[in-house]
């Protein structure tokens, strides 16, 4: 998108901080993976936008590498609720021809898991209509730090000259170097920060923040996010 254009429209790419499945439950006095089912039919809510509005890259951070350090028993569940998603939603990404794809260390996901992610990831493989992408055992700081792995890896092998890294270097060993940046932030439940989330890749991104908790947030919800960000003048640092 060129900075010269004066007016933001519809965003290619909508990055969503699912935030408040916790307090939604506690609210109700439910145990807190009630809050996360409810949270479930929030997703679907929001592939089922984005096909309305015409988004074609939709990430939702789903699972972080420091969700790790919660109960078992929370964790467990949380996984559960990720393959019944992957096994009965799967046909509504066949039937809207949305592709699916992951980003984060999948390796410290359960098998069972991987097992599921790879067969949804390889079935909706050729799909252009859309793109939903699962932020897993995700955090920016990781993704940075797996980067830059890589790039000392061919530098060490004589691949790559140390003067010629710049920030295209950077940004083609991120998990998914062709997926462009995400036009649009939405986090939900009121909180003010990023949270280790697509650090690299939201320098430019339109932030929007609401205090409904996920589990509320729907399709209406999700069409105000889009009329604000449709307001917005962006100039990537240049003047307008």
């Amino acid at each position: 998108m060129s900075s010269k254009e004066p007016k933001a429209q519809i965003p290619r790419h909508v990055a969503i901080i699912m935030d408040g499945n916790g307090r939604w439950a506690k609210q109700r006095g439910l145990p807190r993976l009630k809050g996360h089912e409810q949270g479930a039919e929030s997703v679907r809510a929001a592939i089922r936008a984005c096909r309305e509005a015409g988004v074609k890259y939709l990430t939702l951070y789903a699972f972080s590498v420091e969700n790790w350090s919660r109960p078992r028993a929370e964790i467990a569940g949380l996984m559960r609720l990720l393959r019944t998603f992957l096994r009965d939603r799967a046909q509504d990404l066949h039937d809207d021809h949305v592709r699916l794809r992951v980003a984060g260390r999948i390796g410290d996901l359960p098998a069972s898991v991987r097992k599921e992610l790879t067969r949804v990831v390889d079935e909706t493989a050729s799909y252009r209509a859309g793109t939903l992408i699962l932020a897993l055992s995700y955090g920016g700081r990781a993704e940075l730090v797996d980067a830059t792995r890589a790039i000392v890896n061919e530098v060490t092998a004589g691949t790559l000259a140390p003067d010629a890294i710049d920030e295209a270097t950077i940004s083609a060993h991120l998990y998914l170097p062709d997926v462009p940046d995400p036009d649009l932030l939405i986090r939900t439940s009121g909180e003010m920060r990023l949270s280790n989330f697509l650090l690299w890749q939201l320098s430019y991104s339109e932030l929007y923040v609401t205090d409904v908790l996920w589990p509320d947030f729907r399709e209406e919800e999700f069409r105000m996010a889009l009329s604000s960000y449709a307001g917005r003048h962006r100039r990537f640092g240049g003047v307008s």
